[in-house]
């Protein structure tokens, strides 16, 4: 004999709306997460270029201080870092942007001359090879609201800007 309530309460599973009700959940909760996810990835890209700019900064004025001169212009390495007459090795390793589309790209080094006649000091930039999204340098755009992505650049005397 057929008894609905026994024969029920011998079924196991989820019915079709409590399997709809906990994929809408994860739906939302996907949703929620994701963008969060996204943004932490691309300040943490930021982050790690403004490292390398620091590092390469601090790798520049260490030359600076024992030759006297900033390292000639050119991409960003090692072999740029070191003093010709000591042999002193002032970048160990050449840093890479996590933000550039090719991560052979390296970073630009420019020297700047002392000029009597601009009454200008010696100097450098460092320019970074990737794009930043602008929410990530709110910290160093002057307009906040800029939705453009930005290159950050490390001017001797400035530090940290993005152009």
């Amino acid at each position: 004999m057929f008894h609905p309530t026994t024969d029920r309460a011998r079924q196991r599973g989820f019915t079709l709306i409590e399997v709809m009700i906990v994929v809408a959940v994860i739906a939302i909760l996907a949703l929620i997460l994701i963008p969060n996810f996204t943004n932490a990835r691309a300040q943490a890209q930021t982050a790690t270029c403004e490292s390398n700019l620091r590092e390469i900064a601090t790798a520049a004025e260490l030359y600076y201080s024992d030759v006297q001169t900033y390292p000639i212009s050119g991409n960003v390495s090692s072999t740029l870092f070191t003093a010709a007459t000591s042999g002193t090795v002032y970048l160990e390793t050449t840093p890479i942007d996590p933000a550039a589309s090719d991560p052979t790209q390296p970073y630009a080094f420019v020297q700047q001359q002392a000029s009597a006649l601009n009454n200008t000091q010696a100097g450098y930039t460092i320019t970074c090879p990737g794009i930043h999204a602008a929410f990530t340098l709110t910290k160093l755009t002057e307009n906040g609201n800029s939705t453009s992505p930005h290159t950050l650049i490390y001017a001797s005397g400035y530090g940290l800007e993005s152009q």
